[in-house]
């Protein structure tokens, strides 16, 4: 389960007491809702469906996916599929490509969503086995879908730009060094990922 409303105060009031530029941000603007995604295989193939086209798009074609594959498909539903089926449901070749590594992993016992590595760079590692999930999506999956309370996606550009306005840096800083800014925020990297996009986004800002 991700990160609760609960869990996401309870460390943010204990980031602000040492970092007063989130103190005087949580009192503009409140505290972040909770972004929580179910647990699984399916919210990783939602990301690849979703990967390069609008929200709209990404919605209509996980519909027809659905519609094809019935609403509890399995990976093996999805792999028994030929090109031209997928196709129709939207899917690229591309996507084609990307959502039978996923399903063949899971199929063949190789990654189990209920038992993914207590670590979370072995997690990160064994999501990013496969293809075209990077270091970016793997963690946006264990921090939404699994709640792991220190991931910090430092390559995400809001991010990035949000940790730029919080702690008035003259430019965004670079992954590297976005990652290096959160170290005093660990092991509450994850409350501060989710504070820092409300922060990013919200226009009184």
């Amino acid at each position: 389960m991700g990160l609760t409303g609960e869990r996401l105060r309870a460390d943010l009031d204990a980031l602000a007491a040492r970092e007063p530029r989130l103190a005087r941000a949580l009192a503009r603007i409140g505290y972040p809702e909770p972004r929580i995604r179910e647990r699984g295989y399916k919210t990783l193939l939602r990301t690849i469906v979703g990967q390069q086209v609008s929200v709209a798009a990404a919605a209509s074609m996980w519909r027809r996916l659905e519609a094809e594959l019935g609403p509890d498909f399995t990976p093996a539903c999805l792999l028994e599929r030929d090109f031209d089926t997928l196709r129709a449901c939207g899917l690229s070749r591309q996507k084609q490509s990307y959502a039978r590594s996923l399903c063949a992993l899971v199929a063949a016992g190789e990654l189990d969503f209920a038992a993914l590595p207590a670590d979370d760079e072995e997690a990160i590692a064994l999501l990013t086995r496969i293809k075209g999930i990077g270091r970016w999506s793997a963690e946006i999956y264990l921090l939404f879908a699994e709640g792991r309370p220190d991931i910090w996606p430092a390559g995400d550009l809001a991010l990035q730009e949000g940790v730029r306005r919080l702690l008035d840096l003259p430019e965004r800083p670079t992954e590297r060094a976005t990652r290096a800014l959160a170290e005093d925020w660990a092991p509450q990297r994850g409350s501060m990922a989710i504070f820092t996009w409300h922060f990013y986004a919200n226009p009184a800002i």
